[in-house]
């Protein structure tokens, strides 16, 4: 009896080992997990798995592309609770990185708890004003995660794209569409999902009232430093997406809009995500962006349901098209 007994429990185990080797073995053999490096230029972990579709291109000699997931983990003062959470969301994507052929980057920023209304997992104004150096300018930390992939990988032989691709949705998708904003130049392709509620006015003024940052794009050069990149802007490939019954709307909290921005948006453009998404396809056309406004009737907020609209959009540009459309 007892001798079936630990039969049956060593069957039990090999079993739970093999569905646990097929399950995550794939993605344990092929991400790496890169430590916070202040001297290359970033304060944060970060995760880059690489699609065996990707290395096959490589082998080939075809070039590869990056795709940046930006994190999106809640609020916590631990870089560990982060890092576990990026690891994760790179589980989660790397069959859209299988299926695109390419590598996939997840940055494990912190989004603090002391300092709670320092929103780096939107790029919000704070991470371009904050005195902490860690969360300081996480745009340009991402950048130089981006160059230190690109390096590590051509070192082994691997070909890497110099524009990336960007997504992300709800907080991440925020990340995504203002990051792409201020270094178009740098991007293959954006898709948006439901970026909380108004995606970045890519123009000054609308109705002769300024629209500083994130609600448009007045103040980047005291910001950042630099001009807004108009040309490189207008030529990138842009797709926002939304369910229309999503009520989720970032300007109802101070974490992530200063009080006098979310008001002009809320005046000039409507006080809800549904009210504005006609304005926002406005602006982008007088900004002669090039950009696809997707609203897809009956989904809520509901990242799973829509993310096929941007696999699509990938491919198409991966395939060469550069046209959204």
């Amino acid at each position: 009896m007892m001798k079936k007994l630990r039969n049956i429990l060593i069957a039990l185990f090999l079993l739970v080992v093999i569905v646990f080797a097929i399950l995550f073995g794939p993605y344990i053999l092929n991400v790496h997990h890169y430590k916070a490096d202040p001297e290359l230029g970033y304060y944060a972990d970060f995760y880059v798995y690489v699609s065996p579709k990707s290395k096959r291109l490589a082998k080939s000699g075809e070039p590869v592309t990056i795709l940046v997931q930006p994190n999106n983990s809640g609020n916590s003062d631990d870089p560990k609770f982060h890092q576990k959470d990026a690891w994760w969301m790179g589980f989660g994507r790397r069959r859209i990185a299988d299926e695109l052929g390419v590598v996939l980057l997840v940055p494990a920023f912190i989004r603090p708890s002391e300092d709670w209304h320092i929103y780096t997992h939107a790029l919000d104004l704070d991470v371009f004003t904050t005195e902490r150096v860690d969360l300081s300018r996480i745009d340009l930390q991402l950048i130089s995660m981006i160059e230190h992939t690109r390096s590590e990988l051509q070192i082994k032989g691997v070909l890497i794209r110099d524009q990336v691709l960007i997504q992300g949705y709800s907080a991440s998708g925020m990340f995504a569409n203002r990051f792409a904003a201020l270094h178009p130049g740098r991007i293959m392709a954006v898709a948006v999902g439901s970026p909380g509620g108004w995606p970045i006015a890519p123009i000054v003024k609308y109705q002769n009232e300024e629209l500083l940052y994130p609600a448009g794009i007045a103040n980047i050069v005291k910001l950042t430093g630099f001009q807004f990149d108009s040309i490189n802007y207008r030529k990138m490939p842009q797709l926002v997406v939304m369910g229309s019954l999503d009520e989720n709307d970032s300007l109802e909290f101070t974490d992530g809009w200063e009080p006098v921005n979310s008001a002009i948006v809320n005046r000039l453009f409507g006080n809800t995500p549904l009210l504005r998404w006609d304005k926002a396809k406005e602006v982008y056309r007088i900004a002669g962006a090039q950009v696809q406004f997707q609203l897809v009737e009956g989904v809520g907020h509901d990242r799973k349901t829509l993310q096929h609209y941007t696999t699509n959009f990938f491919k198409k540009i991966l395939s060469g098209k550069r046209n959204p459309e």
